[in-house]
């Protein structure tokens, strides 16, 4: 039986007794390969439809990106005086975000917050989010519920939760002092905590109507002298071991259009 005998008949046997035992032994050879044959097609089967699951994920994940593109450039449309900081803001997240470094499973949701960071801004009336001088304080108060409405828009989007939690976040600051919360330290999600680092980037480094563009070097130099105050010292230190030249041939690889799904390639 070790050898793979399925049966044995003892002497002395009858025909029929011998018949009936190859017969059997037939069928259970014939199961024995259908069995075989039912485990390879399974398999398949499982393949296929792993692999037909998987582009119906990347068709969905895509049909979401595509979505989030279509609210920044009508965001951009709402404030031209800041157009692309969505794209460039969300670029420099990702290249922190790989150094300090995080999960590859959280970059896609930092990178959607970074993305819509300001859609809360589409709420704010025209007069105050395009004002060319400083804003009073009833507008500044106005101004800061951006964060909120923000979070509001996205916590009702279920693949947008955790990223609603960052852009909730975005404009507090390490030391307590920023809003709207008063969040201090790690209390601050981390993806916070590397965007804001992120923002003040591109904000320093780019025109603005009221100032031109500081160079590279300064910005370092004053992310460096902020933080522990406005940013977590612990992404700070991973930043400033990112060269100088690795933001600028970011900012130039962007160009246009802007895709969120370019970002797994920077």
């Amino acid at each position: 039986m070790r050898r793979g005998a399925y049966d044995y008949i003892l002497k002395p046997f009858e025909k029929d007794q011998l018949f009936l035992g190859v017969g059997r032994a037939l069928q259970h050879r014939r199961l024995i390969i259908e069995n075989r044959n039912y485990q390879r097609n399974l398999e398949q089967l499982v393949e296929e439809r792993t692999a037909q699951l998987t582009a119906k994920h990347v068709e969905l994940e895509q049909s979401y990106d595509d979505t989030l593109e279509a609210l920044g450039s009508a965001l951009d449309l709402k404030d031209a005086e800041t157009e692309g900081h969505c794209q460039r803001v969300t670029a420099f997240c990702i290249s922190i975000a790989r150094s300090v470094p995080v999960p590859d499973q959280y970059l896609p949701i930092l990178a959607r917050a970074a993305f819509l960071h300001d859609i809360g801004k589409m709420a704010i009336p025209d007069g105050i989010l395009r004002k060319p001088g400083p804003l009073n304080d009833d507008e500044k108060q106005i101004m800061r519920k951006h964060c909120e409405i923000g979070y509001n828009m996205l916590i009702r989007i279920p693949f947008l939760r955790d990223a609603a939690e960052i852009v909730l976040a975005h404009q507090e600051f390490f030391d307590g002092s920023g809003y709207p919360r008063g969040l201090k330290d790690e209390q601050i999600p981390l993806g916070a905590r590397i965007f804001t680092i992120a923002d003040s980037l591109d904000a320093m480094i780019s025109d603005r109507p009221y100032r031109r563009a500081l160079p590279m070097s300064h910005a370092r130099e004053e992310i460096k002298r902020c933080s522990g105050s406005q940013f977590d010292p612990a992404v700070v230190d991973v930043f400033m071991t990112i060269p100088e030249q690795h933001w600028l041939d970011l900012r130039e690889h962007l160009g246009s259009p802007f895709r969120l799904a370019h970002l797994k390639n920077l």
